[in-house]
């Protein structure tokens, strides 16, 4: 899971300033946290709780209302009355990662990472990207290779991974759905030798940066299964204490 939130910080100053390369400071000085963190964190406090998935998501979203929340959640987050509003955003796949480390089996995983997306991202796609992210985990942390892991994604969801990272850069703009990032996100993980250089991959693709990489982050630290702790001190200090006590408790039990 801290590797989904340091990639979400990593890529926040990219989001509406894309760039093309691989070759940029890990960590700007204008890097933050946003939605992606937030939302990741909200899931898992559900997982530690037992809270359901709304309860934590409304709880904690309200917490930090600047994150830079669309506008179809940000009106889900403040009404009185939620329903879920049919989204297919990549919003759903972008906060998942917690399940596909806490849950043992793949039903399991599957079954929790749709309940997840469901509160809001009821459309297909959002239940699919959400699920597709989280069964890549699940298949990275229990010991599958990468091309066992290409074709489980494939054959599972439809989604074309037979790309690589410098095919699809010079095309690739800004996508907000899950069905336009969520295989991206895979083949940065796919195309990668280390969780740095998924990070990296993901960022220049010059699309959704900090979600690609939050995505791929995930992905990554469930199959490479360290994350540096120079990483780890650097996302301590740009979490407010609420989100990082959450976070720790949910690396000790589960990472």
């Amino acid at each position: 899971m801290i590797g989904a939130i340091a990639g979400d910080i990593i890529g926040s100053i990219y989001e509406h300033d894309p760039i093309k390369i691989k070759e940029f400071p890990l960590f700007g000085t204008q890097c933050r946290f946003t939605d992606d963190t937030v939302l990741t964190v909200a899931i898992a406090d559900a997982i530690l709780s037992g809270r359901s998935y709304e309860a934590s998501v409304r709880d904690i979203g309200r917490r930090h209302p600047h994150a830079g929340y669309g506008g179809s959640f940000i009106r889900w987050l403040l009404s009185d009355n939620p329903r879920p509003y049919n989204s297919w955003g990549n919003g759903a796949a972008m906060r998942v990662s917690s399940v596909g480390f806490a849950f043992p089996t793949e039903n399991e995983v599957l079954t929790q990472a749709e309940q997840t997306a469901v509160i809001t991202h009821d459309h297909p796609e959002g239940i699919k990207g959400a699920q597709a992210t989280a069964l890549a985990i699940f298949l990275a942390r229990t010991g599958h290779d990468k091309e066992t892991i290409r074709h489980r994604i494939m054959q599972g969801f439809r989604y074309d991974l037979n790309r690589t990272i410098d095919e699809i850069r010079p095309g690739y703009c800004f996508n907000i759905s899950c069905q336009g990032t969520v295989p991206e996100a895979i083949i940065a993980f796919l195309d990668a030798d280390s969780w740095e250089d998924t990070i990296r991959n993901a960022v220049s693709l010059g699309g959704d940066s900090d979600t690609l990489a939050c995505i791929a982050g995930g992905i990554a630290q469930a199959f490479y299964t360290e994350i540096s702790p120079d990483i780890r001190n650097r996302v301590k200090q740009i979490l407010t204490p609420d989100l990082w006590e959450i976070t720790e408790a949910f690396l000790s039990r589960y990472c």
